[in-house]
């Protein structure tokens, strides 16, 4: 299926000094990208970028009792990506030149009917997004745990799909096994690090069904037209996925979202090569795990299909996916913080063809300014993460049709993220995630037809999610607009947060002053695409407050051999602590509390080939 042209086909080296994508090549700090800069007005069509919510998403919370200072999962982390996302869209709107001067003047009553209006918003944006760029749609799919093929192609089991079963027995009785036991999880399992309740499975099965429609639109697209644009889709959904292996539950994650987007491409729509690139703090053990058995599973069929001659004028035999896997990490960070060999081992593999695994793990470092993280950091280690990856498709046959890539985003290494999460100073400039977007499309665009599908992971400082997705979208958009990355800068982001605090029936401030045109046009998109709420809980006896913790949580020593990141000084920054529903306020001693030694789970690295399949 594989189909290769050869003028656009281009061999990379890692460590190349030639790269004609321009890989890792810096971009002039806090400034347009060179390109933007060669064309400000430019004519060329735009990029396509589809964004995907999912209102199922926000059902998944924590009910074992009312204290919920320590859940940093929580449901109110979608609507700190929602502000970063409506503050992307004004932001390439204005620079766009599709912004109003009305729209600094809305009235009161004219937002709140405008509220009103969108109460039964459709499931696309009908019209009220003026880039031209940028589409937002609010997904009503799902699937069924228990009967989709991906799903089981993932998280099946060859006698029998147990561990699906038990995971929606255990989300069912959740409610009488938090009342009987104290909690609504098997024993054994970290009790913070992972939660249910009745309507968690909702939110799970939405949000596969949220990325598989992504999935299904972003190649039906570039197969209908294919000299159309590429498009690229941001899917916002939660409980995140790239912990959890075939049948292991794991740090906040139940079904992994990414390796069944992977799957659904494959058994839907012939995608034999996918690229998965993990950009979250912490090393995604599940999504290695899993691409590791389907890698092996397929190279025993390679093996198999060469040894065995095939009968005259037959059809070829039919294989499974080729997948690369790559993660920039903290290797001090969970699931590795405890220094478990299996983990640490695991996210320092890396690994190129050799019994058909296709693995590249980095970690990440420290540094001392931007410019050595941009001109060092990023250009020299970071970026071959991505230069790995074309290796691997130029050894498989270059681009073509079967190819797809997806990134793991998650936004926890984000220089704004709680100390309490990033305990090791592994930060990364928030215009990382505009980088990273920016060079994953230029490999896209050679390799992959332009297919694009990020699915969010981590991040859990709203501060770090919104400043992350504004980011992420605005190098999703590429260099047909002029951005500008003073856009999340702190003193942007502190007006930001201003504009957009939630309050109840009242107007956000903007301060004393007229409010920026930007600002205002954010709050409108917020106020269309943050109008679902969850449901209050119900009435219930609950379990008195646990003495446990997430993980244990030790402050860096003075005398701490891990240098610290030299940073600008900040006149304002954001309280490190996690923000829920019912408590909005929390002291970082509250978060940071001693855990006794609990036993990691175990990552799965055996095969059990998928039911019907061959």
């Amino acid at each position: 299926m594989s189909t290769q042209t050869v003028d656009s086909t281009f061999k990379i080296e890692a460590g190349s000094k030639v790269d004609p994508l321009g890989i890792g090549t810096p971009l002039p700090l806090g400034q347009v990208s060179s390109k933007s800069e060669l064309h400000p007005s430019s004519s060329k069509a735009p990029t396509c970028v589809k964004i995907y919510l999912q209102d199922e998403c926000l059902k998944h919370r924590f009910i074992r009792s009312r204290d919920t200072s320590s859940i940093v999962e929580r449901p109110e982390r979608l609507r700190a990506v929602k502000v970063g996302l409506a503050a992307a869209i004004a932001r390439i709107e204005e620079a766009e030149g599709a912004l109003k001067p009305s729209d600094a003047n809305i009235s009161v009553e004219d937002e709140l009917v405008a509220a009103l209006g969108k109460m039964d918003i459709a499931t696309s944006d009908g019209g009220l997004i003026r880039a031209r760029s940028i589409s937002v749609t609010r997904s009503t799919a799902t699937v069924d745990l228990l009967d989709d093929a991906a799903v089981k192609y993932v998280h099946g089991d060859i006698d029998g799909d147990v561990y699906l079963q038990n995971l929606k027995a255990w989300a069912r009785d959740s409610e009488d096994n938090i009342t009987k036991k104290g909690s609504e999880m098997p024993e054994g399992m970290p009790p913070l690090d992972l939660y249910l309740c009745p309507s968690s499975i909702d939110a799970i099965q939405g949000a596969i069904g949220a990325v598989c429609q992504a999935v299904d639109a972003v190649i039906t697209s570039t197969r209908i037209n294919p000299s159309s644009d590429p498009q690229r889709a941001f899917v916002a959904v939660r409980p995140p996925g790239h912990h959890c292996g075939e049948d292991t539950p794991s740090g906040f994650c139940f079904v992994n979202n990414v390796a069944i987007g992977a799957a659904h491409a494959h058994l839907k729509h012939r995608i034999q090569r996918v690229i998965i690139l993990d950009i979250d703090l912490h090393h995604g053990n599940g999504t290695q795990s899993i691409v590791w058995q389907i890698n092996e599973e397929t190279y025993q069929q390679t093996l198999e299909s060469e040894q065995s001659p095939s009968e005259p004028n037959s059809s070829s035999p039919t294989r499974g996916p080729q997948i690369f896997y790559g993660s920039i990490h903290d290797v001090l960070s969970f699931p590795c913080e405890d220094g478990k060999a299996p983990f640490v081992q695991a996210a320092s593999t890396s690994i190129h063809g050799p019994h058909g695994q296709h693995i590249e793990n980095i970690h990440l470092q420290t540094y001392s300014s931007e410019t050595y993280f941009w001109d060092v950091l990023y250009k020299e280690q970071y970026s071959v993460l991505l230069k790995r990856a074309s290796q691997f498709l130029d050894s498989t046959g270059g681009p073509g049709d079967d190819v797809m890539i997806f990134i793991s985003c998650g936004f926890d290494a984000c220089e704004h993220e709680y100390p309490s999460m990033s305990r090791h100073n592994r930060r990364v400039p928030t215009s990382f995630y505009r980088r990273f977007a920016l060079d994953t499309c230029a490999i896209a665009d050679v390799y992959a037809r332009g297919r694009v599908v990020s699915v969010l992971e981590g991040g859990y400082s709203d501060r770090a999610l919104s400043s992350g997705a504004m980011a992420h979208i605005c190098g999703f958009v590429g260099d047909t607009v002029q951005v500008d990355e003073r856009w999340w800068d702190l003193e942007n982001l502190i007006k930001l947060e201003k504009a957009t605090k939630a309050r109840k029936f009242v107007r956000p401030s903007l301060g004393n002053t007229d409010p920026e045109p930007w600002l205002t046009r954010t709050s409108e998109l917020l106020s269309h695409i943050d109008v679902y709420r969850t449901p209050p809980q119900p009435s219930r006896n609950w379990v008195p407050p646990t003495s446990r913790t997430l993980r244990e949580r030790k402050k860096l020593s003075r005398n701490s051999s891990t240098p610290e990141v030299a940073s600008k000084p900040r006149e304002d920054t954001q309280t490190p602590v996690p923000m829920s529903s019912t408590s909005a306020s929390t002291s970082e001693s509250e978060v940071v509390s001693p855990l006794v030694a609990k036993k990691l789970p175990r990552v799965i690295l055996h095969v059990r080939p998928p039911g019907g399949t061959s």
